[in-house]
């Protein structure tokens, strides 16, 4: 993944804000334990929901069931803006990712995303077999994994100076 072009936007942030650079931006988003996937209904309602995801490789990895309304909907619109952070208004930085969530069915590639959850949940939680082009937890939840490389990121400063910064790709 190539470096994105990062720049504060000053109509959005106040005096004396700094852009948050993409490594902050990435470890935020390594850091993270959940995040919010917006996707679009087949009618074109919104659905949103929280989930987990591992950041490697450049992407944001996350699974879901079949059947689960968010699979249904990236059949459709594979379009997605997954968002994290915090719902404090005084500090932190809140992050979002415009991208399309791509299928993931490499073994090889869902061996190493399986062990990025692995890794990131120190084996408490999100305990993943890799088969059949799937993570499995137990042996009845398959799951499919998808992949989102951004094509946008945000990344808002939160308390005292706000900043609004954007990382084009």
């Amino acid at each position: 993944m190539s470096e994105p072009v990062t720049a504060l936007d000053q109509r959005y942030s106040s005096p004396g804000a700094q852009a948050v650079s993409w490594e902050d931006t990435q470890r935020l988003l390594e850091a993270a334990e959940i995040s919010w996937i917006s996707t679009v209904r087949a009618d074109g309602r919104p659905h949103v929901t929280p989930l987990v995801a591992v950041w490697s490789d450049g992407a944001l990895y996350f699974s879901t069931g079949a059947e689960e309304q968010k699979s249904v909907n990236l059949r459709a619109n594979p379009y997605v803006v997954l968002t994290t952070g915090t719902n404090d208004w005084r500090g932190g930085v809140d992050v979002v990712i415009e991208g399309k969530a791509v299928r993931v069915t490499h073994e090889a590639v869902l061996t190493r995303v399986a062990a990025a959850f692995r890794a990131k949940w120190d084996g408490e939680s999100w305990q993943y077999e890799v088969r059949d082009g799937r993570f499995y937890h137990g042996d009845n939840w398959p799951s499919e994994v998808f992949a989102v490389a951004p094509t946008r990121a945000f990344a808002h400063s939160k308390g005292g100076p706000f900043g609004a910064t954007t990382h084009r790709f």
